[in-house]
């Protein structure tokens, strides 16, 4: 090939994986930045495209890589600079010339790495340039299982860690995010003067890095307390009894980072995605503010991320997906970020707000009916989360038994939550407490 263009969201190792050719080649490779060539200085970027490709020649056959080609490749613009001198253009044009243009060069091979490809000129990508874009995708499950044993190589674990549990804990993570998780945990396990790192600094190492630093000096009131315990009971009840909701892992009204609480699933890994489930999923987010609803007779602004990522589903399935019933198997998708006017009518645009509004109420009721069917458990859950601040799937099903339902990642739950014997004194102190109080109250 000409050339290869390494294309796929920050962190997933493109840059690794040139390194790795470089490594293997047997041939000189030259490793350059797409920033290298743009200097404040007219006419810089172009004599330097025209010298590495002058020193290539001379050694080839050889590789030349570019990391971040956008910062020279970036699209040409319809009205170039009135009578200036645009000195990106000149760049790109220089680079256009060297790879393929009048003269040859033969024997060079180019590699480019680019987060960002729908910003880059087209002329950049066709067929005698960039031959073949290399998509390198955020992994899967088995591969992130691959990254975490290159990781822990350099970390001593004991024999709680199960990499199986944890890559399926990691969804959506890079192999950047994943080194991160290991280093992370021994971190955590060095803080606490451990020899070796358990499963539950890395437990505790993915929360921190999902959810933000724990803030337990934040200071709130008993009120502000049950409401957060309320809303997050809410969601773990709601998604409970929802069939295609994620299965649930833990529930904490721990504060972290900006959140007052979390609840923690384990999402399956789809490759599509059926309306059945994004309803689901819409009315377990929804939980929450139906059970402040209901509970405390008043709603707070706890919820404004939930119903945030509940419109931009609604809107996605209505405008994007075509699964509305007033405008189905229509879709609006316009590609071309730098178009200003919408494909579509504002009678449209109003029929599409009606829709999403539509679809969110009713998936709103739907959460409320869940929760007034089981209001009696959903208020043991809030009063174990006041007791205990983090509890488990396990005690969720221990007050509304099992899921009809099982998934292949809830087995995987299963086996790997922290029993009640392995919790700290005081955790599990207070459990026994609140067991206690209840048997004397019965």
């Amino acid at each position: 090939p000409k050339g290869a263009l390494l294309v796929g969201p920050p962190g997933t190792g493109k840059t690794l994986l040139a390194k790795a050719v470089a490594g293997e080649a047997g041939v000189p490779f030259f490793s350059m930045s797409g920033s290298d060539f743009v200097e404040m200085f007219v006419g810089v970027g172009a004599s330097r495209v025209r010298d590495l490709f002058r020193q290539a020649k001379e050694k080839a056959p050889c590789i030349i890589f570019i990391d971040e080609i956008d910062a020279v490749g970036r699209a040409r613009s319809k009205n170039p600079a009135m009578g200036g001198n645009d000195e990106r253009e000149n760049t790109l044009n220089a680079l256009l010339t060297e790879m393929d243009g009048f003269g040859t060069n033969s024997g060079v091979i180019i590699l480019a790495a680019t987060n960002r490809v729908d910003m880059l000129d087209k002329a950049l990508l066709r067929a005698g340039r960039f031959d073949r874009q290399i998509s390198v995708d955020l992994p899967d499950l088995t591969e992130r299982k691959e990254i975490f044993n290159v990781h822990l190589r350099k970390v001593k674990i004991d024999h709680t860690v199960d990499i199986d549990f944890l890559s399926r804990q990691t969804p959506g993570f890079s192999g950047a995010d994943i080194a991160n998780v290991c280093n992370e945990a021994a971190l955590i396990a060095a803080r606490h003067n451990k020899k070796t790192v358990g499963k539950k600094d890395f437990l505790d190492a993915v929360d921190r890095i999902i959810g933000g630093l724990e803030k337990k000096t934040k200071v709130m009131t008993n009120d502000e307390k049950r409401t957060i315990a309320l809303h997050e009971a809410g969601h773990a009840t709601v998604s409970w009894f929802c069939e295609h909701a994620n299965p649930l892992v833990k529930v904490s009204i721990v504060p972290r980072g900006r959140a007052l609480g979390a609840a923690w699933y384990l999402p399956e890994e789809r490759q599509i995605t059926t309306k059945e489930q994004m309803l689901d999923e819409m009315c377990s987010l929804l939980g929450g503010r139906a059970a402040e609803e209901l509970f405390t007779g008043h709603i707070s602004t706890g919820a404004m991320n939930d119903l945030e990522r509940a419109t931009k589903s609604a809107y996605g399935m209505i405008a994007y997906a075509g699964m509305s019933d007033r405008l189905p198997n229509i879709c609006y998708y316009n590609q071309q970020e730098y178009q200003f006017q919408r494909p579509y009518s504002e009678t449209t645009a109003k029929i599409m707000d009606d829709e999403v509004l539509k679809m969110i109420n009713d998936e709103y009721a739907r959460a409320k009916q869940i929760l007034k069917e089981h209001s009696e458990g959903h208020n043991q859950l809030a009063e174990l989360l006041m007791t205990r601040e983090v509890i488990f799937a396990e005690d969720v099903e221990r007050i509304f038994g099992k899921r009809p339902w099982v998934s292949r990642s809830e087995e995987i739950i299963e086996d790997n939550l922290p029993k009640l014997e392995d919790m700290p004194e005081e955790v599990r102190k207070a459990q026994e407490e609140h067991e206690a109080a209840k048997h004397k109250e019965e």
